[in-house]
This record gives structure tokens, sequence and C-alpha cells, in this order.
């Protein structure tokens, strides 16, 4: 007990409350799932443990008299450049608990730079003008999987006709998806939400690893469904009822981790769906026992081809590593119609934190060597490239595709725009706002209705800006910009930086 008051004595956030605003109503106390707020009936006044605090702001919004207010503790550790206060509390909870620690989201640190905010976009003036998307018609629409290297075409009475047998195809309204979260990671309210906004939108979500909800099949059609390490849900209608198919071999926030869905989050439905007993702990292998080579993921990829009779797409998806430009090479060789790029901000449900802070690299320069060594070795119309981790705008959509992306994924603006606010406590299980919980007291808090009118929105608007920003390029279609990098400037990048990003200095 000595240690674990040490601890929390060192709380990171403060609850303040102002006593002549407060009317006793106890809505912070419902509301607050770590129980940072409470009632003592004989004094009928409310209290408050700061050192429960998340900082998650739902008491903030919830109060009906504006009487509460989250502040950053001001009290700090004495300063020392190399022993931060993050490290000193991280040796704190560790010689208490003799664990791994856990964290959720992805990487706040801000150690290494956001590549998207150092590069700047072209425009153009007089002599290539710009194109009003308000007037003139603009294409977004992407299509993902494998291209012929030529296309033939047949005259046949009159008529012209293609001759080449195209594969299938995913076909994207914009080049936007949602990225894979699983069922019991986040909730089935969630998963309504953007199974509803994907087909109203065009666009496809991605199941994550832990199955799909059979309620969820009518979707079927605008859903990506993953066949991850622990086979989680995988059977053939599940294959079947979707419009493509993700093998996960890893994630930005932890390369080389597998997952773990506490038993404590596998309730009824869960369990059904992932196939595995109800309050059991569902563990993901770090690899795939049945993948050791690129041989091996090549017979995994037919196998689900054959299982799909060919009509689904396959992507595999791998964390951005500091060979991921090699590793690509040899899935686009091995059959895949998509290649999926995690990078370094990538979000989680949960992840050691040694793991997600030290472990990858920045999305920006995967893609940009991904699709360098395919374009060298005359590939890359083979596959398609989708890049997630840290997509946070639609003007990184838009640098994302002049590196060489066909299309985003995006999991943490996507859970952002249902009510999220990035307190990264996601693996407790306790989320305030609904969202990465199975608590049926919680979850009821995101409305699918509501949450597909805002994810649909969110693509809505972004699609808006993307005109806007490829219009002022003097280009009507997406497909124009894709590995435009001469459209790129670097803003304080070095020489090296530069050249792997393929892009010029701004000013030059």
């Amino acid at each position: 007990m000595l240690y674990k008051s040490f601890v929390d004595s060192f709380s990171d956030y403060i609850i303040d409350r102002n006593e002549d605003k407060c009317i006793l109503c106890r809505i912070c106390e419902r509301q607050c799932s770590y129980e940072a707020h409470g009632f003592d009936k004989k004094n009928s006044v409310m209290t408050k443990q700061d050192h429960k605090c998340i900082c998650c702001r739902r008491c903030e919004a919830m109060c009906p008299t504006g009487a509460i207010s989250i502040r950053e503790n001001p009290s700090q550790f004495k300063r020392n450049s190399n022993w931060t206060a993050s490290h000193r509390k991280n040796i704190y909870k560790q010689a208490e608990t003799g664990g791994i620690l856990l964290v959720g989201m992805g990487n706040p640190t801000g150690k290494q730079p956001t590549y998207f905010d150092r590069m700047l976009l072209d425009a153009s003036q007089v002599t290539n003008p710009s194109i009003d998307p308000l007037r003139e018609p603009m294409e977004l629409r992407t299509y993902l999987g494998r291209k012929p290297d030529r296309l033939e075409f047949e005259e046949k009475d009159g008529r012209v006709s293609l001759k080449t047998k195209l594969t299938p195809q995913l076909k994207l309204e914009y080049p936007i998806m949602f990225s894979a979260m699983s069922y019991g990671a986040i909730n089935y309210n969630v998963h309504v939400g953007m199974a509803r906004a994907s087909q109203k939108m065009g666009i496809y979500y991605n199941t994550g690893e832990g199955g799909l909800h059979k309620s969820l099949y009518p979707y079927g059609a605008n859903t990506i469904v993953q066949v991850a390490s622990g086979r989680f849900g995988v059977n053939a209608e599940y294959l079947n009822v979707a419009g493509g198919i993700e093998i996960k071999i890893g994630q930005g926030a932890k390369p080389g981790i597998g997952g773990h869905l506490p038993g404590e989050k596998v309730n009824e439905e869960v369990s059904r769906t992932r196939m595995i007993p109800a309050g059991t702990d569902a563990l993901s292998p770090a690899p795939h026992h049945d993948i050791y080579s690129i041989e091996d993921l090549r017979q995994l990829i037919y196998a689900l081809k054959e299982a799909t009779d060919y009509k689904n797409p396959v992507s595999v998806k791998i964390a951005a590593v500091h060979n991921s430009a090699a590793i690509a090479s040899g899935i686009v060789r091995a059959g895949a119609d998509i290649l999926t790029l995690d990078g370094y901000r990538g979000g989680t449900g949960a992840a050691p934190l040694v793991t997600r802070n030290n472990v990858g690299i920045p999305i920006e320069l995967a893609l940009a060597s991904v699709d360098q060594r395919l374009r060298d070795e005359g590939i890359r119309n083979h596959v398609s490239i989708v890049v997630g981790g840290g997509i946070r705008s639609s003007a990184d959509v838009v640098k994302a595709i002049a590196l060489g992306a066909d299309a985003v994924y995006i999991g943490t603006a996507t859970l952002v725009s249902v009510g999220c606010t990035l307190c990264r406590m996601c693996f407790t299980g306790k989320c305030p706002w609904g969202i990465a919980t199975n608590d049926q007291s919680l979850s009821k808090r995101i409305n699918p209705d509501i949450a597909e009118e805002k994810l649909s929105n969110l693509i809505r608007g972004w699609g808006l800006e993307i005109k806007e920003i490829i219009g002022g390029m003097g280009l009507n279609a997406l497909e124009s910009m894709r590995g435009s990098r001469h459209r790129l400037r670097g803003v304080g990048l070095s020489e090296s930086e530069l050249d792997i990003l393929g892009i010029a200095p701004a000013g030059k």
C-alpha cells in the first residue's frame, strides 16, 4: 500500500469544481467510469480523487452548470533533461506492479517529426490555371487492386470491347477507409456506425481481427475482413460475405507484437463472433504460425482467393519498419492485390509502451521508399498501396497520395469523430465515451445512428476539401495526383530525408 499511495500522489490532472455553480446533481459521479468523482452523503458535498482522472473531459461536457474544469497538474518534478517526469513515473509504476506498461492510441511523444507537417503542396497560377470544383466535374473515385501491365481491346460488329480480363477491384468513391478496429476492442455500436457510413459513402471499413458480427453481414459488400494470426471469426461464410480480405501481419503501433483482448471484454456476443469461450482472453500470436517465408505467405494468399472463388482482392498489412520496401516487393510478388502500410503513429487499443514509442518508422518515409522500390522494379501497378498511422486531415490524405498511396485508412480520426478525446486508456475497458468498451452501461453512450451521421459527414467534408486542394493544382481527378511527388516541397528537412521522400526543398 505504501508504493500505491506513492504512485497515486503524482496525479497528472486536477479536477476543479466551482462550488457556487455545483447543484449536487451527481451527473459527474455517474458519468465517470474511473470513479474520480464521488459524493459524501454525510456532508452533502461532491468529492474528487485527482489521481484517478484520465482527462477524458466527459464530466466537463455533461455538467449542466459548467461547474467542472480539468487542468494539467502544474506541480513538477525537479527538472532533469535525461530523466523526464514520464520516465520516473513509469519506473514507479513498474516497481509497484512488476509488469509491462500498457498504453492505448498512438504515440503522443512528438520525439519523431511528423513529415506531413513539414511538406507543402503546390498550386496552379497563370500558366496552368486552377479548376473550380463547384463549377467543374471533379473525380475522387479510385479502384484498389492489381492492374494489368497493358490493356487489349477487340472489335466485333463495329463495337470495341475490353479483351483484357481485370482482377477484382475495390471501388472507392472517396480515397478514405475506416481502419481495422476489432469488435471487442471497440463496441458493436461503433461497428454499426462504420458499416452504415461505409455503405452510404461508397467506401469500406475493416473489421480488424475480431470477426464480423452476423447482423453486419448485409454490409458485407463494403467490408474488408481481416485474417490475423489468431484466426478469430474466420470461416468460409465470413470470407465470402466481404468485399475484400486483409491478411494482418503487423500494425504500426506495435510491430512484431501480437494482439490481446482481455477476457473481461469477451462477452457472449464477442464470444460468438470470435468463436472463443466467453470470458477468456483472446490472444493473437506475434507470428502467423503458418507463415515463415514469402512462399508461405503466397500459399495463404491463394488459399483465400481459392476460398472466395477469386472474386475478392487480398491485401497484406504490415507495420512500417526499416526494411518495408524489400518486404513489400516480396508481398507483391507473392500475389497480394493490395499492400497496407501502417506507420509509427498508428493507434491501438493496447500496446506495450516501450514498443509503441520505440519501434517502427513514420508512415511518410515508409510509403515513399516502398512506392519508389516498386517503381524501380517495374511492379508498382501490380498492387495498390493503402497507408494508415497518423492521418489527421484531408491535407494528410492528399500528401500521402502524392507520396504514392492509392488510398488511406483512418482509425484514430474515426474514433475522434464519434467522441473520443484521446485519453489513451482504451485497454482498461472503461471508456467514458462508450467507444472502447463492452460494458453495456457505457457502450450505450454511442448511438449508431449519430455515429453513422458523424462518420459520413467527416468523409464528405474531407472529400470537399480534397477537391479544393487538387482543383487548386489544376487537376480534375485524384488519379492524377498519385505519386506526384514533384507537387510537394519540404521545409526544415535534411538532405537525406528529402532524398528518401523524393521531394525538393521549398523554394527550389
